[in-house]
């Protein structure tokens, strides 16, 4: 198997957690380095890698893949450039700041003949393959509505200025929102409109922080919602069919245990705890059934395999970035719809 060569544009939480302990233990990838702008630490964790001084040494490197893991509003310029220097990219989410710039970097990736992938984890979550699972199974009959829901309690303004200072990649539509839409999309295709609201509520924040968005299908409406006053938590997600409903908590427990340092290559990786199995309420087969589902395994691993698979073996990326456009169609339909009160025809 021959390795394919790659870089981080960052390693601060993203790269630290998400990215570099997947392409250290993945046998497809070679971690090359990261590009650290004054805090060098990444060595620190993986001694025999590089730590390059600018975006340039790296990209004059024999680097094959580049995971552009930095502040959202630079995603786009360093996608650009990445994609230029004729290497494959993965962008973390939200893929860029607008529809346009979400468009040229999937057309300049397609016109190279560049693999192009958006960072989308949380397709693999434990939660939310259980939820894809449930309507794969159609044990709901025909769904009516869903509820998908990421919250928090956080009164408090973060320390990290990118994400509370008025830009174009700033706010809880553009941190939270990309995973939301994506997972409905994912399911459910793009809707035919979309219905916004977009709120403030923290003091003193500059930045959206709330988020009511609904997509509107032809026999489907899908509410999807985030916001960091929620001391009691929501189901995650929400199902109403014509046959029953699923209620499924957020148990995912990847995220925390990366970040407690925990290697993702243990056979119990991605097991969420029995208590947060999902309520199933239906009819099978004449019966009323009421009962609790044991909880699909996460696994982010299959992110990097699908992305292996894309380069190696020219197969389609697992998040492609005609999904990331879908995305931010959605977005900046919410945003209009927002600011217009007013349902978008997509």
């Amino acid at each position: 198997m021959q390795k394919i060569k790659t870089a981080l544009l960052s390693y601060g939480m993203s790269g630290k957690v998400f990215h570099a302990p997947f392409l250290n233990l993945h046998t497809g990838f070679e971690l090359l380095g990261s590009w650290e702008r004054s805090k060098k630490l990444i060595q620190e964790d993986y001694p025999n890698v590089k730590s390059y001084p600018s975006i340039d040494e790296l990209l004059a490197d024999d680097v094959d893949l580049v995971i552009v893991n930095t502040p959202v509003g630079t995603h786009y310029e360093y996608a650009k450039k990445v994609l230029l220097a004729g290497k494959h990219a993965v962008v973390e989410k939200a893929f860029t700041t607008t529809v346009a710039e979400a468009e040229e970097l999937a057309k300049i990736a397609k016109d190279k003949g560049l693999k192009l992938a958006v960072f989308q984890n949380r397709r693999w979550d434990s939660d939310f393959k259980t939820v894809q699972k449930i309507i794969s199974d159609g044990v709901l009959g025909d769904l009516v509505e869903a509820e998908f829901h990421f919250d928090r309690y956080n009164p408090l303004l973060s320390p990290k200025a990118h994400k509370e200072t008025v830009n174009d990649g700033a706010g809880i539509l553009k941190d939270l929102g990309p995973h939301l839409i994506d997972q409905a999309v994912a399911l459910f295709g793009s809707p035919q409109a979309v219905s916004g609201d977009i709120r403030m509520t923290r003091e003193n924040s500059l930045v959206d922080d709330w988020i009511d968005v609904v997509l509107i299908y032809a026999d489907l409406r899908v509410r999807l919602k985030a916001g960091f006053f929620v001391r009691e938590a929501n189901p995650a997600y929400t199902l109403h069919g014509k046959k029953g409903s699923f209620l499924k908590p957020r148990g995912d427990v990847q995220e925390d245990d990366l970040k407690l340092g925990k290697k993702p290559n243990l056979e119990s990786w991605g097991t969420e705890s029995d208590t947060l199995q999902g309520l199933l309420h239906t009819e099978i087969n004449g019966k009323e059934v009421r009962e609790k589902v044991p909880t699909l395994q996460g696994n982010y691993f299959s992110f990097f395999d699908g992305v292996y698979e894309s380069i190696a073996n020219d197969k389609t990326e697992p998040v492609t970035a005609q999904d990331g456009v879908k995305v931010m169609q959605i977005i900046e339909a919410a945003i209009a719809s927002a600011a217009q009160q007013k349902v978008i025809i997509l």
